[in-house]
C-alpha cells in the first residue's frame, strides 16, 4: 500500500483536475509567453468564480483564443468578440472577453520593449523565484508589495483584470513565487529548501 502524497490543502485528492494542476504545473517557473498569457487570462477570468470552473473550461479557452497566441488574439475584431460571447466553452463575460483581446495587444507592446513578456515579468523578482516557507494556508497573503507593483505597472500599460490579488495568484501559478506549503511534496521539487532545525 503506497502512502498518499501530502499536498497543499487546496488540491483535494478526489479532484483529478486539481491534483494534476497542483502536481504538474502550479508553482513551476514558466518562461513561455503563450503560457504566461494563458495563465494571465485564466486568473483574470476566475474573478468571482471558482478555480475548478476555470480548469473545466481551459480547453475551451485554448480553442477560443488561438492557443493563446498573442499576435492572433490581438487581431480579433468586434465580430470575433461577439462570437466569443456566445461560446459556452469560456466564461461569457463581456469585460473578461474584451480584456483578453486588449491584453494581447498590451502584451505585444511589452514583447517589443523587453524582447519577451517573460523577461519583463521575471524582472519583478530579479530573475529567480521567491522561495517562501509557508507552513499553513493562513500564512499565505492575498497580495504582496511585488504583486501590487506588478499590478500597477500592468495597469499603466493598459492591461485589465490585473489587480494586486489576481497578480499574486498569477505569480504563484507561473512560479515567480513558490507558495507550496513546506509539508507539500512539491515544495522541494520546485526549489524550496527546508531549513535544518538547530
Amino acid at each position: 500500500m503506497t502512502k498518499e502524497k501530502t499536498r497543499c490543502p487546496w488540491a483535494p485528492a478526489d479532484n483529478a483536475d486539481y491534483v494534476r494542476y497542483h502536481d504538474e504545473e502550479w508553482g513551476v517557473p514558466s518562461y513561455d509567453d503563450a503560457h504566461l498569457f494563458e495563465m494571465l487570462t485564466l486568473e483574470g477570468a476566475q474573478a468571482g468564480l471558482s478555480w475548478s470552473t476555470i480548469l473545466n473550461k481551459r480547453e475551451g479557452y485554448r480553442k477560443a483564443f488561438a492557443k493563446f497566441d498573442p499576435v492572433k488574439v490581438s487581431k480579433f475584431d468586434e465580430a470575433k468578440e461577439a462570437e466569443l460571447l456566445l461560446d459556452a466553452g469560456i466564461v461569457r463575460h463581456r469585460g473578461k472577453v474584451s480584456s483578453t483581446i486588449s491584453n494581447a495587444a498590451a502584451l505585444r507592446a511589452v514583447q517589443k520593449e523587453h524582447g519577451s513578456f517573460a523577461t519583463y515579468l521575471w524582472s519583478f523578482v530579479d530573475g529567480k523565484p521567491v522561495q517562501n516557507a509557508r507552513k499553513a494556508m493562513g500564512e499565505v497573503p492575498a497580495k504582496t508589495e511585488i504583486s501590487a507593483a506588478l499590478s500597477k505597472d500592468l495597469l499603466k500599460r493598459g492591461f485589465r483584470f490585473v489587480g494586486p490579488t489576481t497578480m499574486y495568484a498569477y505569480m504563484q501559478a507561473v512560479g515567480l513565487v513558490n507558495d507550496h506549503l513546506t509539508s507539500c511534496f512539491r515544495y522541494r521539487e520546485v526549489g524550496g529548501r527546508l531549513r535544518k532545525r538547530s
